[in-house]
């Protein structure tokens, strides 16, 4: 037993110093040391406390010190317990610096904090990017549709990255522009001619103004010549044209056939009273001839005058053929 009492308690320390190492990230305080970076043990094991991880602010914060920047943990660290990206922001502030680009702490962490990447904000502040807007279609005075596609030339501008708009307000505006000068245009011609007067057109408007970017340059890409778009708008304004006349036309047409229809009715109504009428004669002349109206001798009479009038009319129809014969020999 009393050989087996220290090996216990050097197992105990054994367990307790590897406890304390893996606790307090004692080979990171040695490397900022060695970097002279002024970060104390208990700073350390106070991050641990606060759940943060050491080396991402630790390694940031060596490499801001040899980059000549002005930092502290505390600055760092509230960055990162907001959510930042540390590490970013730090690269960002020395790539500024060494680009001669005034970039405070601060704005680079708004900046970072607002969801933008504020290191490639700093590279395209000096190194400009290229954006290209799809093709735009507009339609000139003469009635031709012209079909452009524009690279616009873009530098980020830091001061107004945050609350700025971004590259699909600057393509919407660009576009919006080639389409107002083409259709202010006289003739297409003159566009094929000058496309530089659309960027220069388009490049006066300030179509920068409120976005996060300053516009250097607007190079129309390329040209091309669309459909007769004021030849098919004529042609569909007589096609439309020929519907409504045709539309009309088969409306008289309606009205009068049912016009002859109520004629036809009318004829057929005034018969039928024609028949109604003559089917009284005969029963209006016995009548008569009950109340002693009408004579014997006066029905005879009229009798004679009816075969009179029939036997007319049947020589009538028997001498037509004939006129027909006389006329063919």
């Amino acid at each position: 037993m009393e050989f087996i009492i220290p090996f216990v308690l050097i197992g105990l320390i054994i367990l307790a110093i590897t406890i304390i190492f893996s606790f307090v990230p004692l080979g990171l305080w040695i490397s900022a040391l060695a970097a002279r970076v002024p970060v104390g043990i208990f700073a350390l094991i106070g991050m641990r406390l606060r759940r943060v991880v050491p080396v991402k602010i630790v390694a940031p914060l060596i490499k801001a010190t040899k980059a000549g920047l002005d930092l502290n943990v505390n600055k760092l660290e509230g960055h990162y317990l907001a959510g930042g990206n540390v590490d970013r922001v730090v690269n960002a502030l020395i790539a500024a610096q060494r680009a001669e680009i005034p970039l405070p702490f601060e704005r680079a962490a708004a900046i970072d904090l607002a969801g933008r990447d504020v290191l490639e904000a700093v590279q395209m502040s000096v190194n400009p990017k290229v954006i290209e807007t799809p093709v735009v279609a507009a339609v000139a005075k003469d009635g031709i549709e012209v079909k452009a596609k524009a690279k616009v030339t873009v530098r980020a501008n830091i001061d107004r990255l945050v609350g700025g708009a971004g590259e699909a307000t600057i393509i919407a505006r660009v576009g919006e522009g080639i389409v107002t000068t083409i259709g202010s245009s006289e003739d297409h011609k003159m566009v094929l001619e000058n496309p530089d007067a659309i960027s220069t057109t388009v490049l006066n408007k300030g179509l920068d103004a409120g976005t996060a970017y300053e516009i250097l340059s607007i190079d129309i890409a390329d040209v091309d010549v669309g459909k007769n778009i004021g030849a098919q708008l004529q042609t569909d304004q007589a096609e439309a044209d020929k519907r409504i006349a045709q539309a009309k036309a088969e409306e008289r047409r309606a009205m009068a056939v049912a016009r002859e229809q109520e004629m036809l009715a009318y004829v057929q109504e005034m018969r039928a009273k024609v028949v109604e009428a003559e089917a009284e004669v005969p029963r209006a002349m016995a009548q008569a001839l009950r109340e002693g109206k009408l004579g014997v001798m006066d029905y005879y009479y009229l009798k004679n005058i009816l075969a009179d009038t029939n036997m007319r009319e049947s020589i009538s129809k028997l001498g037509k053929p004939e006129q027909g014969k006389d006329n063919k020999q």
